[in-house]
């Protein structure tokens, strides 16, 4: 590439040299052809005016050589217009328009190189006819100007080559940095960057920085997905081990309690059984292989009713659970899904909560939003961002050994899928809140009491 852009830099001056040059050649021939023929024009006028000394044998010798001229001759044009006499070689005789000659004006031209002048003399000789001098000369070649043209072309192109090089690779560097670079991260090396400089075109730096930040969104993809991978094959192999352990007690005769073994067994596979179906769901979601089941609903129901639902789990916690919501919305939603959310949100909080998990809904307009606080230990402003990724695990969060941990990757799926938005927040109770905002929700107007127009969720799911 570099090299094909250095040879069509070098043939793009090399073009316009070339004509540039043609055209200065052109122009200088054809002022030198009419300074030619003026001269000529004047000379053989001034000669004119004394044609017999040209009759003279060593005039015409001396004449060619100091005015230098091709050829020197005298003819005559007869009344009628005939030329009588031999022209300088070159020349015919409609050259030099004979009816001109006899009004006594003085003809010039050329014929290729070949410059004429034709001055006749002020007096007409016998019969009505009129002697006329004619001078020859050849128009000289610009020679200076071609030496100075092709000197300063070949400078040109030097020049070119030189800045061409410079300004091809400021251009191709980057790029070929750039394909290093993207076949480092195809081999799976994602630590490869793209050097910026300071200097670099804008263009150039944005692909730079492009490259880079998918090489870092890359990484962190796979560390996610490392990280997803680990997390899944811990919470599949710990309860799988307990079932395992149980099962050989039982069929060995080797367990005390028979009944709390069994209940052990059964309670770890349904864990692994909504595990699996979490993965599923999530699967399914990401896929959008889902529909929605939109109809006549009353969302502050269904929003109180998923959330009073934990309401015996954070009791076990003593964690206390504040459920605020307007006495009646309605609306046209899935319920399901919109209970989904809910329970996942609070699911979550519940995991991180230290004594406090508050669900508050409120609606604006013909939109909804659904906060879920806690007052956990909450999260760094820089994990905010990667919380809804499937399994993520807050470096600070420490949290109770409930549900599966993919509850936030769902409620970012289903809240994308019903036109929504989701994000993560630290809260005013210390920990985290996750808000929910449904938008173009139909219904009624909201009646009843709310507290706050902001939804929120615990910290990280593990």
């Amino acid at each position: 590439m570099r090299q094909r852009l250095t040879r069509t830099l070098v043939l793009v001056v090399l073009g316009a040299l070339v004509v540039s040059g043609l055209g200065t050649l052109v122009l200088s021939l054809y002022a030198s052809r009419q300074a030619t023929q003026r001269d000529l024009e004047r000379q053989a006028q001034a000669i004119a005016q004394a044609t017999a000394e040209l009759r003279r044998q060593q005039t015409v010798p001396v004449l060619r050589r100091v005015l230098k001229l091709n050829d020197a001759a005298i003819v005559a044009v007869g009344p009628a217009g005939a030329v009588i006499g031999v022209l300088p070689p070159g020349l015919r005789p409609v050259d030099v328009r004979p009816a001109d000659l006899l009004t006594g004006a003085t003809v010039s031209g050329n014929r290729g190189r070949l410059a004429y002048a034709a001055a006749p003399s002020p007096l007409l000789g016998a019969r009505g006819a009129r002697e006329v001098v004619v001078f020859t000369r050849d128009v000289p070649w610009p020679r200076g100007s071609a030496v100075f043209l092709l000197g300063s072309g070949l400078l040109g192109l030097i020049v070119a080559a030189g800045v061409g090089g410079r300004v091809v690779r400021r251009i191709t560097q980057p790029l070929v940095q750039a394909e290093a670079a993207t076949r480092q991260i195809a081999a799976g090396d994602l630590t490869a960057t793209v050097p910026v400089a300071g200097d670099a075109d804008p263009e150039v730096a944005s692909l730079a920085r492009s490259i880079n930040t998918m090489a870092e969104s890359l990484a962190r993809a796979r560390a996610v997905e490392r990280q997803f991978l680990m997390s899944v094959s811990h919470d599949l192999r710990t309860p799988l081990t307990s079932i395992r352990g149980f099962a050989e007690a039982i069929a060995d005769g080797a367990a005390d309690d028979a009944e709390r073994a069994a209940e052990v067994i059964t309670a770890e596979s349904r864990r692994l059984e909504r595990l699996v179906g979490d993965l599923l769901e999530l699967a399914k979601l990401e896929a959008r292989h889902f529909s929605l089941d939109m109809s006549p609903v009353d969302l502050a129901d269904v929003v109180a009713t998923a959330a009073e639902g934990f309401r015996p789990a954070a009791t076990d916690l003593n964690v206390e659970l504040s459920v605020d919501v307007p006495d009646h919305v309605d609306a046209r939603a899935d319920a399901d899904r919109v209970a989904q959310v809910v329970a996942n949100l609070v699911e979550n909080a519940l995991k991180y909560a230290a004594s406090y998990v508050e669900v508050v809904m409120t609606r604006a307009g013909p939109g909804i939003t659904i906060t879920v606080g806690d007052d956990g230990p909450g999260i760094a402003a820089e994990e905010l961002p990667y919380v809804f990724q499937p399994l993520y695990q807050s470096t600070r969060a420490v949290g109770r050994r409930l549900g599966t941990g993919l509850g936030l990757a769902i409620v970012h799926e289903l809240v994308t899928a019903m036109s929504g938005t989701v994000r993560a927040e630290s809260g005013p109770l210390g920990g985290t809140r996750v808000i929910v905002a449904l938008g173009g929700v139909p219904g009624n107007g909201v009646s009843g009491s709310s507290t706050s127009s902001a939804a929120s969720s615990s910290s990280a799911s593990s």
